[in-house]
C-alpha cells in the first residue's frame, strides 16, 4: 500500500478553525486527520502541503518512518507548526492501518486497558465570569453526569493579579465547588499565566476548596520554574500540553514533580504519545491528554487512553461545541453520564462529511484569544 495524496479541509468552527487531513493510498483505503492549532490554521495547512512529497510513495504503516522524514530530515524545528502536521499525517495513517486491519486504533495501540474513560467537562463556562455564572453553569455540568470539570477562574489574567481579581478568582472556585458538592472533582486552568509567586499564591488560596489539580500554572518552557511550582504547592500541578517532543517530557519527568501529564497527541502524533505515555507510567505518573483542539483530537486521545494502563481522566469539549458540530462526522462521538467509548469501528471509527463541513468556512476570527477580557465566551474575535 502507497500514500498517493495528502489533501486538506478547514472547518470554521467559531472559536478556532479545524484543520482536517484525508490521506489517500492507490488500495483505495483514504484516513482521517487533524491538525487543528489556534490562530494558526492556514499556516498548518501550508506546512502539511510543503512537507507531504515527503510521504507520498510511502507505505501508510511505516508510521515511525514517516515521523522521521516530516521532522528530523527536515533538520527544521517548526516547534507546534511542524508537530500539528506531523500529526495530522501520521494519525491518517493510524487511521487507515485500522481500516486495512479491521480494528479499531486502540486495539493496535496495546488494546483495552479500561472499561470505559471517565471525563472531564471543559468550555462550559460561556455564560459569565462572576460567581453566580459559575455556580449555575456547573450545576448544569453535573446534571449532564459528569462527575469532574476544569475550569480557568482567572479571566484575562497575565503574570499577577491585582488583589480584588484574586479574590474574586478565588471566589468562582468556592462558588464551583459548592454548586457541585464534595464529591465532583474540579480542575483548575491556569493557560501559562502567572509568575511562580503568583502560581503559588493561588495553589495556598484555592487548596481549602480540593482542586484535583491546577494545570498550566506558569509557562512551560522554563522547566526549572515549573518543577519549582508543583514541589511547593499545596495543589497538585499538572502540565505538558505544550511540549512538541519526547525530550522535552524527558527534561520535565526526571524531575519527579509533576505527576499528572497532559500531553498533546495534536503535536507529537500518535506513535510518539503511546512511547511518552510510556515515560510517565516509568515514572509513576498518570496521562490526561490535552483534548482541546477540535473532534477528531478527542477521538485520537479516546483511542490512546483506552490503549494507556496510566490513563487518568479524558478532556470533553465535544459536549459544549455547537450543536452542527457533531454533524460533519458520522456517527457521532458521545459521552454518557460522564463516561464514553472509543469507536469500535475499525480506525477512528468515524467519517468525514465534507458536504455538510463546507458550510462552515475559514475565518480569521476564529481563534481563542485567552488574555482578552470574555474569551470564554468563545466567540469570533472582530
Amino acid at each position: 500500500m502507497k500514500i498517493t495524496d495528502v489533501r486538506t479541509y478547514i472547518v470554521g468552527n467559531p472559536w478556532k478553525n479545524w484543520l482536517f487531513v484525508q490521506v489517500d493510498t492507490d488500495e483505495g483505503i483514504s484516513g482521517l486527520g487533524e491538525g487543528t492549532l489556534n490562530g494558526l490554521a492556514k499556516t498548518v495547512e501550508t506546512a502539511i502541503h510543503e512537507l507531504k512529497h515527503l510521504v507520498i510513495g510511502m507505505d501508510p504503516f511505516d508510521v515511525e518512518t514517516i515521523s522521521l522524514r516530516m521532522i528530523r530530515d527536515v533538520y527544521s524545528d517548526g516547534g507546534q507548526v511542524q508537530g500539528s502536521a506531523l500529526a495530522a499525517v501520521e494519525t491518517a495513517c493510524w487511521d487507515i492501518m485500522g481500516k486495512a486491519t479491521g480494528q479499531p486504533i486502540y486495539k493496535l495501540l496495546g488494546g483495552r486497558c479500561h472499561d470505559k474513560l471517565r471525563c472531564y467537562a471543559n468550555g462550559w463556562y460561556r455564560g459569565g465570569s462572576d460567581e453566580e455564572s459559575f455556580y449555575t453553569q456547573a450545576k448544569e455540568v453535573v446534571d449532564k453526569g459528569y462527575t469532574a470539570l476544569k475550569f480557568d477562574p482567572f479571566g484575562a489574567a497575565w503574570r499577577t493579579m491585582e488583589r480584588a481579581d484574586f479574590a474574586s478568582a478565588i471566589r468562582n472556585i468556592a462558588a464551583v465547588r459548592e454548586a457541585v458538592g464534595p464529591d465532583v472533582d474540579i480542575l483548575i486552568e491556569g493557560h501559562n499565566r502567572f509568575s511562580v509567586h503568583t502560581a503559588l499564591q493561588f495553589a495556598e488560596a484555592m487548596a481549602p476548596y480540593q482542586p484535583t489539580c491546577f494545570e498550566a500554572p506558569v509557562p512551560p518552557y522554563r522547566v526549572s520554574s515549573v518543577v519549582e511550582v508543583a514541589k511547593r504547592s499545596a495543589v497538585p500541578i499538572a502540565c505538558g500540553e505544550d511540549y512538541y517532543n519526547r525530550e522535552q517530557f524527558a527534561e520535565l519527568l526526571k524531575h519527579d514533580a509533576v505527576h499528572i501529564i497532559q500531553l498533546e497527541p495534536q503535536f507529537l502524533g500518535l506513535t510518539a504519545s503511546k512511547q511518552i505515555c510510556g515515560m510517565v507510567h516509568a515514572h509513576n505518573g498518570v496521562t490526561a491528554p490535552h483534548s482541546a483542539q477540535g473532534p477528531i483530537c478527542s477521538i485520537v486521545c479516546s483511542h490512546l487512553n483506552m490503549a494507556t494502563p496510566n490513563f487518568f481522566i479524558h478532556e470533553i469539549f465535544d459536549d459544549f461545541n455547537h450543536s452542527w458540530a457533531q454533524d460533519i462526522f458520522t456517527p457521532p462521538f458521545k459521552v454518557e453520564n460522564g463516561y464514553l467509548q472509543p469507536p469500535e469501528r475499525p480506525g477512528l471509527g468515524v467519517e468525514i462529511n465534507l458536504e455538510e463541513a463546507a458550510k462552515y468556512p475559514y475565518h480569521p476570527g476564529h481563534w481563542l484569544p485567552l488574555f482578552k477580557q470574555g474569551w470564554e465566551k468563545r466567540e469570533p474575535v472582530q
